[in-house]
């Protein structure tokens, strides 16, 4: 069914559609509960954010490999890290790891602004094609290093890390608002972490665990040649 897909246009054909309401309705089925993450895990093609070999298995539940060795992250985990930042239509997200920029593309649609930063140009540039493609201006693509957030923007309502961390990198704490939450990986990498969401409150940062995934570690760094 998936070979239908129109590669070229982000608008659905009538089987894309019916393969996105079928992820939206195995992610509920999962556990995503808020319709607003829901709707907008739907409305993004996610096929637009990987290379044609892989657009057949773009509403399969699973992740799967992107350019620059990374991944794009399963659809389960995109909800529930969304899910959990419980973004509103007036904050200001920054993520740090654009990868495709899929997740990127979701977060445009929960929120006013968002601001991503990939340590790959090579990733930052064709997510940027991506997004502009979709049509998502509020959605901005920075080439740098995740591990210093960004600091010219900040501070930010919403934090999402989309690779694994030994420890929560000082710099993104400090441009989190008062009030604000991040979500994160936390771990080793090449083995199992705890994705962890962590709230900014008057007595401290107030932290819960999500449950065991597995990502790319969060590196150092940004890398113009790849």
């Amino acid at each position: 069914m998936n070979d239908d897909f129109d590669h070229e246009s982000p608008e659905p054909t009538p089987q894309e559609a019916e393969a996105r309401a079928g992820l939206a309705l195995e992610l509920r089925k999962q556990g995503i509960r808020d319709r607003r993450v829901l709707s907008a895990i739907e409305r993004v093609p996610r096929r637009f954010f990987l290379t044609a070999n892989l657009q057949k298995h773009a509403y399969d539940n699973t992740a799967l490999p992107i350019e620059c060795g990374q991944t794009i992250s399963q659809p389960t985990v995109v909800g529930m890290m969304t899910e959990a930042l419980d973004v509103k239509p007036e904050h200001r997200v920054l993520e740090i790891g654009t990868g495709s920029g899929f997740q990127a593309a979701v977060l445009g649609h929960l929120a006013d602004e968002v601001h991503s930063v990939e340590r790959y140009r090579t990733l930052a540039d064709l997510a940027r094609d991506r997004l502009s493609a979709l049509k998502l201006p509020n959605v901005t693509v920075h080439f740098g290093d995740g591990m210093l957030g960004l600091a010219e923007h900040a501070p930010f309502d919403r934090i999402i890390v989309t690779a694994a961390a030994d420890k929560v990198p000082q710099a993104l704490m400090e441009q989190l608002e008062d009030g604000g939450k991040l979500v994160v990986p936390v771990g080793p990498s090449g083995g199992i972490q705890e994705l962890v969401l962590y709230e900014k409150t008057p007595n401290g940062l107030v932290e819960r665990n999500l449950g065991a995934v597995r990502f790319v570690p969060l590196l150092p760094g940004a890398a113009s040649s790849l």
